[in-house]
């Protein structure tokens, strides 16, 4: 009658496999994106091409800006993302001209991060107060 040996494997050796082999099913880790914080300065109106702060960013501050009036995006340009640190509200438009017969909202300037706009925004007013 033959007899056969089993050899026990090291718990250290077996825990290091299932690791390796939990590890390689993972998803590849997404690249790290700097918080919009991090690049729209106090005093800034930042709106970003793509949700979540992706993708081309423009930046107006005040003293570029004329309060009350209309500044459309420049043809082509839109933003899907958007942060105001400037200090005043800021009004954003689906229309090139600001047209209320769009969709609109108003953002208040203490600082608020809109990581999906529910519109392209085309056009922004920021107001007095």
């Amino acid at each position: 009658m033959r007899t056969t040996t089993r050899t026990a494997m090291p718990a250290t050796l077996l825990t290091a496999a299932a690791l390796a082999a939990a590890t390689a099913l993972l998803p590849a880790a997404a690249p790290a994106v700097a918080a919009p914080r991090d690049v729209c300065g106090p005093g800034e109106l930042c709106l970003w091409a793509k949700p979540e702060f992706r993708g081309p960013r423009q930046s107006h501050e005040l003293f570029r800006t004329e309060i009350q009036n209309c500044v459309p995006l420049p043809p082509g340009a839109d933003a899907q993302s958007l942060v105001n640190r400037t200090g005043r509200p800021v009004t954003t438009y689906q229309s090139h001209e600001c047209e209320e017969t769009g969709e609109f909202e108003t953002y208040p300037g203490n600082g608020t991060w809109v990581p999906h706009s529910p519109y392209r925004v085309r056009a922004f007013k920021v107001w007095e107060r």
